[in-house]
This record gives structure tokens, C-alpha cells and sequence, in this order.
């Protein structure tokens, strides 16, 4: 693999009707099989496909740099993820079980957790291989199949995925890729033989993902986009809030939906702060991805380049202050001259009803506000549509309790941010979307509880 940004990669046909048919027959027929396994069963061959993972870590990350254009130190990151998450599922398909509850005159109930069949998962661009184990690590541990379509920006890295399940010896089908954008995924929310489907991505194509399930009362997971907020107290340790806010902000060139791009900072703090968040962001190293010290790799392609660019330039107009970035960059190495590269930028000067403030811009752009008060600041960071996730940074532990419990988000962080460990669920509020990926609250949505009522005695009837 090298770095060869602005080339085609390769070409993949955008799978049909009848392809995507053929998939989730194909998965349906391995349902059958694998459903009836038991979970130890599949336990061992989960572990399988993590330790295949963990073997090829490198090759991985290198496929998934090429594929996204993230720097390879987090590539590494996501791959790792991504077996830790098979591996955490394999642990759990084996503990999956109901419950006994006694009734009178010896009588008795059970439930029963039983898969759900073959469920779809629709994946996002920014994160291609570690979300494909997110969506595929529950549903296969509970027993589905999976039909997985990958973003069409990012095709290449779920398809050693589905190569890898296969080698670790799950099934023929029982993880099927297909390959295409909003037709594709049309066929299969609409298909009759899809019994659940989990997405992430934008506001706008969840809401049409829903629609198209509700036609078919299909069960949805929604992980959508976010606007967070991270609320600096003027007690917090700065070097760590500094680090905390970098962290929200600039992962995978700021593309990242719970990233924390309203940047709250009380106000006695705010010049020292912003002052040292501008100069450790002017550090930041761009350039090949491929690169051990690259800390910021190219943009997901040119039309987002742009889209981004012109929420800075909406933002300079309508008063903010660009306080550091916002430009492109051209590396010095000409092979990377035609990248989708940008300068990080810091906004200051924000005011809550900026677009900027208010809107997804998915790029490396911070806004910084400053607050006086608690109660302001947590009404503020409310203020909005969304609801995926918010971060505090202070001594007072107290206090951070206090405001992480009054924050509308699904995913708030203490002194830290961006850290999302498969243990744990993860999932918004609002329209940032509903039900959780990870931790055991994915297992819910991945199964369903069968209620079996057993009389011992003869029938008591009123007839």
C-alpha cells in the first residue's frame, strides 16, 4: 500500500436488488446454522477471528489508512479496538441465557433469549473497520447473521472483515458484505427478510433509515451525529483540559461524531486557555498518514474539504475570530500534493447562535465559549438538538457529577474525552439517535425474549 491521495484506489460495483438478495439469502441459510450452535460454540470461533485480527494488526491499520486517510498511530488504535470488541462478545455468547420463575401450585415461567435473525448494519466512513465490529460483535454473539454495507467513501477494510469471520470458520455467509450507497441501502431496509438494521451516520439518513424500517416494523439502532459539549471549570488541571479538549476535537481530522466541538471555558481561565490550546494545536503534524509521527492525516475527500472550509468562512462572517488554522495545507512531499489536507483550526469569539456553534461540521474545528456560571453553562450545553455526548474537566468531583448528570447526552466523559472502551455502551439522546452499541446494552438490541408459561396442574377455566 502507499498514500496516494486524490487516486482511485480501486473499483467496486454497487450491489442491486438481486445482490443484495442473494447476500441475505445467503446469510439466512447461515442463520440457521449458526443459531443453532451453541454459545460456547461460537465463543471459540469469535475468539478466532479477534486473535486473526490482533496477528495482522499492522497489515490492518495500513489498509484502513489507505482506506480513510486517518494517521496510522490511530489506525492501530481502531484495529485493536476492534478485536477487543469480538473478543468481549465472545465472552458474553456463552453467558447468554434467561430466567426461571416460580409460580403457584408448582407451576412455573421461563424466557427464553433468542437471536433475531439476519440483521443489517449500515456503516459510517470515519471509523470503517472498528464499526463493522461494533455492529457484527453483539449480533453474532447473540446468534444472527449480518449483512454489512460500508460506507461507499470507505469500501476496502470490511470486506477482510467478512475474509477473516470466514477463516476463523463461522458459516459461509453468515457475515456478507455489500457494496453501494442510498440505493443499496434502500433494498436492504426494505427487504422482508431482514430482521433488524443498525446505522451510523447523519441525522437526515437516520430519519430515512427509520421511516423505511417502520414500513416493516424492523427494530433500529441509530447512532447518529452530535454537537457535545466540553465544559471547562476554571478548577480543572489546564495541562489535562488543553490535552481533553485536543482529544475532542482533532481525532481522525476532527471527524468523529462525539467529538466535543463547543468547547465551554469559564471565563477567569479563558486567555490562559485558549492561549495554550492554540499553540499545542499549531503543533499538531500533518502530512502522510503512513508516517509514525504524523498526528493528523487527509480529510475523507475534496467535496468535505470544501464543506468544511465553508463553515469557516460562514463563521468568519458572522464574527468569529479564526485564532489559528482554517487553511489548507499542501505537504512538502509533492505525492501528497493533490490531499484533502486542512490546518487545524480554534474559533474564538463564538456565540451560541453561530451556525458554527450550532451545526455538525465533521472537520477539525473547535469553538471556544467562554461561561460564568453552572447553571448557565449546563443550560447552554443543552441548548441544541443533539445528544450523543458531553465532557467536564474539574477537581470539584462533586461538581462533575453533578453536571455530567444534568447533561441530555448518552455518553458523558470526566476528565478525559474521546475514550470509549467496548465495556462500555454507547449511544445518544435526542437526534443523536436511540439503543446503545457496546457494552452489554448492545445485547438487547441484538435479541429478544421469548416468555414460556408452564401449568402443572390442570387448566383452570372459566368455561
Amino acid at each position: 500500500f502507499k498514500t496516494c491521495p486524490g487516486r482511485v484506489l480501486c473499483k467496486l460495483p454497487c450491489s442491486g436488488e438481486k445482490e443484495v438478495d442473494l447476500a441475505v439469502q445467503s446469510a439466512k441459510a447461515a442463520f440457521k446454522i449458526w443459531s443453532q450452535m451453541s454459545g460456547m460454540e461460537r465463543c471459540r470461533v469469535m475468539l478466532e477471528a479477534a486473535r486473526i485480527i490482533r496477528e495482522q494488526r499492522e497489515e490492518i491499520a495500513t489498509m484502513e489508512v489507505i482506506n480513510n486517510g486517518k494517521s496510522i498511530f490511530e489506525a492501530r488504535v481502531d484495529i485493536d479496538i476492534s478485536w477487543q470488541c469480538l473478543e468481549y462478545y465472545a465472552g458474553l455468547a456463552g453467558s447468554l441465557a434467561g430466567e426461571h420463575i416460580q409460580l403457584p401450585g408448582g407451576s412455573f415461567g421461563y424466557t427464553r433469549r433468542e437471536p433475531l435473525g439476519v440483521c443489517v448494519g449500515i456503516g459510517a466512513w470515519n471509523y470503517p473497520f472498528q464499526i463493522a465490529c461494533w455492529k457484527s460483535g453483539p449480533a453474532l454473539a447473540c446468534g444472527n447473521a449480518m449483512v454489512f454495507k460500508p460506507s461507499p467513501f470507505t469500501p476496502i477494510s470490511a470486506v477482510r472483515l467478512a475474509e477473516i469471520f470466514t477463516e476463523a470458520g463461522v458459516p459461509k455467509g453468515l457475515f456478507n458484505v455489500v457494496q453501494g450507497g442510498a440505493a443499496t441501502g434502500q433494498f436492504l431496509c426494505h427487504h422482508p427478510d431482514v430482521a433488524k438494521i443498525s446505522f451510523t451516520g447523519s441525522v437526515p439518513t437516520g430519519m430515512k433509515i427509520m421511516e423505511m424500517a417502520a414500513k416493516g416494523i424492523k427494530p433500529v439502532t441509530l447512532e447518529l451525529g452530535g454537537k457535545s459539549p466540553l465544559i471547562i471549570f476554571s478548577d480543572a488541571d489546564l495541562e489535562n483540559a488543553v490535552k481533553g479538549a485536543l482529544m475532542a476535537n482533532f481525532l481522525t481530522q476532527g471527524e468523529v461524531c462525539c467529538n466535543g466541538t463547543r468547547v465551554f471555558v469559564e471565563r477567569k481561565i479563558l486567555d490562559t486557555f485558549t492561549k495554550e490550546v492554540v499553540k499545542r494545536t499549531q503543533k499538531i503534524k500533518i502530512g502522510d498518514p503512513l508516517l509514525e509521527d504524523t498526528r493528523m492525516g487527509a480529510l475523507i475527500n475534496r467535496p468535505h474539504l470544501s464543506r468544511v472550509q465553508g463553515f469557516i468562512k460562514q463563521a468568519k462572517e458572522q464574527g468569529a475570530e479564526v485564532l489559528c488554522g482554517g487553511d489548507l495545507y499542501v505537504p512538502d512531499d509533492p505525492k501528497l500534493k493533490n490531499g484533502y489536507y486542512m490546518r487545524p483550526c480554534v474559533l474564538g469569539n463564538c456565540k451560541d447562535d453561530m451556525t458554527c456553534v450550532k451545526e455538525e461540521i465533521f472537520g477539525p474545528v473547535m469553538a471556544i465559549l467562554p461561561f460564568d456560571t453552572e447553571e448557565e453553562v449546563v443550560e447552554r450545553a443543552n441548548a441544541t438538538k443533539f445528544g450523543l455526548a458531553g465532557g467536564v474537566f474539574t477537581r470539584d468531583i462533586q461538581k462533575a457529577h453533578r453536571v455530567v448528570a444534568a447533561l441530555k447526552a448518552g455518553m458523558c466523559f470526566i476528565n478525559n474525552y474521546n475514550v470509549s472502551p467496548v465495556e462500555l455502551p454507547f449511544g445518544g439522546y435526542k437526534c443523536s439517535g436511540f439503543g446503545r452499541e457496546n457494552g452489554r446494552a448492545a445485547i438487547e438490541y441484538y435479541s429478544q425474549l421469548k416468555t414460556v408459561c408452564v401449568e402443572m396442574g390442570d387448566v383452570e377455566s372459566v368455561f
